[in-house]
């Protein structure tokens, strides 16, 4: 993971009212993306992650690194957008996260389905723990969860889901980012 903890130590941060937001390409695709870089984190995580029948990401930062470790399982993948589409069996979940709160929705996702759930970072974990919940109550199995860069309380949202977060890098964010 040299690419990505390299990385993380020259990316900028901003403030977001008291939030501290770590300006990163894996995070927000600022400046650019080095397909080097993800294809780091894509191998780290295709390397870990069970067999299933689907990766599922939410939109949107997640979509690069489902798109290659798509390509590069030869595992379809799912997005949970943030558009509504009134399709039949859609389902709408409310996130909050530590900077807004949104609604997404599920489509193309049924009860039995076997999926892995990939994404960029997990903050606060409201994103996810709405997620999660939601497919749990649709009678999905959810045979692993994968984010790239932690840097929140994984420990809290683990207990919140019940279930494992498999994190490739963990890192406080003050004025500097610290790998911990």
């Amino acid at each position: 993971m040299k690419l990505l903890i390299d990385s993380l130590k020259k990316s900028p941060i901003v403030k977001k009212g008291d939030y501290n937001y770590i300006v990163h390409p894996i995070t927000d695709g600022i400046p650019y993306i080095e397909p080097s870089l993800l294809n780091e984190v894509v191998e780290e995580i295709a390397r870990r992650m069970p067999a299933c029948q689907r990766i599922v990401t939410m939109e949107a930062m997640g979509i690069p690194i489902a798109s290659l470790l798509s390509v590069k399982t030869g595992i379809p993948f799912t997005i949970i957008r943030k558009r509504k589409y009134g399709l039949p069996g859609e389902r709408e979940v409310v996130q909050k996260t530590g900077y807004g709160e949104a609604k997404l929705y599920i489509n193309g996702i049924e009860k039995g389905d076997e999926i892995v759930i990939v994404d960029d970072v997990i903050s606060t974990g409201g994103t996810l723990v709405a997620v999660v919940e939601t497919l749990k109550k649709m009678g999905v199995v959810i045979k692993g969860i994968f984010i790239a860069i932690n840097k929140g309380k994984k420990e809290e949202i683990e207990k919140k889901i019940g279930m494992e977060i498999t994190t490739l890098v963990n890192i406080a964010v003050d004025d500097e980012v610290k790998i911990l």
